[in-house]
């Protein structure tokens, strides 16, 4: 391929960062090229230096970082053969006509990324004043015309909307609709679906791909999901610590992976076609020695694992009935007067956990899951229903527990976050962070509690080194390990896993998913393993509840659910996720426009609209129910 065939060709790039003690190198002599019309994929872990070579492609280096090679864009339209982009004054006219006007760029995360105090519109509508003379009344027609193009309902009322109005798939739209107001030759896509849920992260891939082709337009995408990769790319760069490992088309990178990182890489995605038992294969794995834990934090004996019968319910651990927690939201007038609106976050659900067990809680944001569990650890009331746990020490009403009931009940069940970044307090040493919840319940004094921690460190892999280090000197997987240390100090018996893999990289991913898998096994704890992602939990969960608006819609043992789901929600959930093959790509037609919670593509036997709207459980086979109408019959429903 010549070099004037090449949009975008990187040549021998390298940036470092001054630091203190000498410079970081973060990309050592990375070489790429991106094709017109050709989407090429850009593929590593955190910290490989993904990021980095964007910000040099756009110009939007910090001022700390030095950048040598070259960044040759030969952009058709500017009729002036490549132009060295590394060479440009970072501020220069050159380089601010071709930023956001040739080059555009949709950034990891749209609340940050967006204006909270401009609408939409207007942040839309400034490219095409800045780099088209655009008049107002120009602007407002192209950006509506926009906003329709990537899939707004109602342009006219989106317009005049402001960020926090728009749903995190609504404002990665607004991003893709500002990176292509003024028709680049080139778009950067940063981990575009990344912070989505499956279902919106493959409309957004539909769109993007869609609208590539529509404006014959060269993509850089930039991400760590291999699935991802599969569905987009035409070409496939591999990078790890700021070095290119393996280059080349899509179908030879994904059927002949050569370098040993790729092949890591392949091996740490979870996926449905897994044996049981099998593990994932983590490209560094964590020595987990949790033994060490029983009879100092956890019980002396593990308990006994569930009964095999999937209705076994002689060792139910937690028992919840009828769970309803209704949200009012009020709207206020000129004059005080304001309407009132009642939102269901959660709607009569029930299920049990028994001990030694994962149940898997899986569904869109916004379907009521975190509420369910903010509800479980007594952070939010419910308007009805009841939770009891049947621990060791006796049931416990969890909702009616008051006084040293409540402080019993809060050692017996713990959670583990979704963001090991914020939930731990960068004030702290790690191992103040893990000492604490045995300082608050009167566990021990300070000898042995600090003893506590150097063993819960040694339990999840961590070095008692580690201990006088604050989190921000952690990577995110060692910060999420140290979450779920401190989550274990009190020898819970349930633990509520809240998407605690969802923000890290796969490779990571695997690393954790592991742990937890580890510890269940050695300390026999329980689990309500809450994600958004079916093939992280089929890898984790025993049996799989699905939830929607709200509501369970189907609830059944693992393996049933993956080989025969009934509900259109549990199938477009699971036609949602990106395989890392391409023989199985995204079926895009099975995914309705309105989202897979949207109930006009459903069968009459599940949706509840209508006159005979009434749902109820049906039974559809051992272990396995359905949410259906009360008139629906068998047939109907597993049509």
């Amino acid at each position: 391929m010549t070099q004037g065939a090449d949009l975008l060709r990187i040549e021998d790039l390298t940036v470092s960062f001054a630091m203190f003690g000498g410079a970081l190198d973060a990309v050592r002599g990375a070489s790429l090229r991106v094709l017109p019309g050709k989407v090429t994929a850009l593929v590593g872990e955190s910290g490989s230096g993904k990021s980095v070579i964007s910000q040099a492609v756009m110009g939007i280096l910090p001022n700390m970082a030095k950048a040598g090679g070259r960044i040759l864009f030969n952009d058709p339209a500017l009729g002036t053969g490549p132009v060295d982009l590394l060479s440009l004054p970072r501020d220069g006219e050159t380089i601010r006509t071709l930023r956001g006007n040739r080059m555009g760029m949709i950034f990891q995360e749209p609340m940050t990324s967006l204006s909270p105090l401009h609408t939409i519109g207007n942040q839309i509508g400034e490219s095409l004043a800045l780099h088209k003379g655009a008049t107002k009344a120009e602007q407002r027609e192209r950006t509506e015309d926009m906003l329709s193009l990537v899939g707004f309902p109602d342009p006219k009322r989106a317009i005049d909307m402001y960020p926090f109005e728009l749903s995190g798939g609504m404002r990665q739209r607004a991003m893709i609709a500002m990176a292509l107001i003024c028709g680049p030759s080139l778009l950067i896509a940063d981990e575009p679906t990344t912070a989505l849920d499956v279902t919106i992260q493959a409309q957004i891939l539909h769109l993007l791909r869609g609208l590539q082709q529509q404006f014959d337009m060269a993509m850089l995408l930039i991400t760590h999901d291999l699935g991802v990769v599969a569905n987009m790319a035409d070409e496939v760069v591999v990078i790890y610590h700021g070095e290119i490992m393996e280059a080349g088309p899509v179908d030879a990178i994904f059927r002949r992976p050569s370098h040993p990182y790729l092949k890591g890489l392949m091996a740490a995605v979870p996926h449905f076609d897994m044996k049981p038992g099998e593990r994932l294969k983590a490209l560094r794995e964590v020595p987990v020695k949790a033994d060490i834990l029983l009879g100092r934090t956890m019980p002396a004996t593990k308990p006994k694992a569930p009964a095999a019968s999937p209705l076994g319910r002689d060792d139910v651990l937690l028992s919840v009935r009828g769970l309803t927690k209704t949200y009012t939201t009020r709207k206020s007038g000129w004059f005080g007067k304001g309407e009132t609106r009642a939102m269901r976050a959660v709607d009569d659900v029930g299920f049990d956990i028994r001990r030694g067990e994962c149940l898997g809680l899986v569904g869109e944001s916004g379907c009521g899951k975190t509420t369910v569990s903010k509800i479980l650890m007594r952070a939010v009331t419910p308007d009805a229903g009841s939770v009891t746990l049947n621990s060791q020490d006796g049931p416990i009403d969890m909702l009616a527990a008051r006084g040293s009931a409540l402080d019993r009940l809060r050692t017996r069940v713990q959670m583990v976050f979704q963001d090991p970044v914020s939930s731990l307090s960068p004030r702290m040493t790690v191992q103040n962070i893990l000492a604490e919840p045995l300082e608050i319940h009167r566990r021990g004094n300070a000898e042995s509690r600090r003893e506590a921690a150097k063993a819960l460190l040694k339990a999840i892999g961590l070095d008692k080194r580690h201990l006088n280090r604050y989190p921000h000197s952690f990577s995110g997987g060692q910060r999420q390990r140290i979450g779920i240390a401190r989550a274990l100090a009190l020898g819970p018996e349930l633990l509520i896993c809240d998407e605690p893999v969802s923000a890290l990289d796969v490779s990571v991913q695997a690393q954790i998913l592991n742990l937890l898998k580890d510890l269940q096994a050695e300390l026999g704890l329980t689990y309500l393993f809450i994600s958004h992602n079916l093939a992280v939990v089929d890898y984790m969960a025993d049996r799989i509840a699905v939830m929607c608006a709200g509501r369970i819609v189907e609830l059944a043992p693992r393996e049933r659910l993956m080989r025969a789901p009934v509900h259109p929600y549990t199938k477009a959930l699971l036609a949602a996720v990106p395989f890392p093959d391409l023989d199985r790509p995204l079926d895009f037609t099975l995914l309705s426009k309105g989202g897979a919670a949207s109930q006009k593509r459903w069968a009459k036997a599940f949706s509840s609209e209508g006159e005979e709207g009434a749902l109820k459980k049906v039974e559809v086979a051992e272990g396995h129910w359905v949410l259906a109408r009360q008139n629906a019959d068998a047939t109907e429903i597993c049509a």
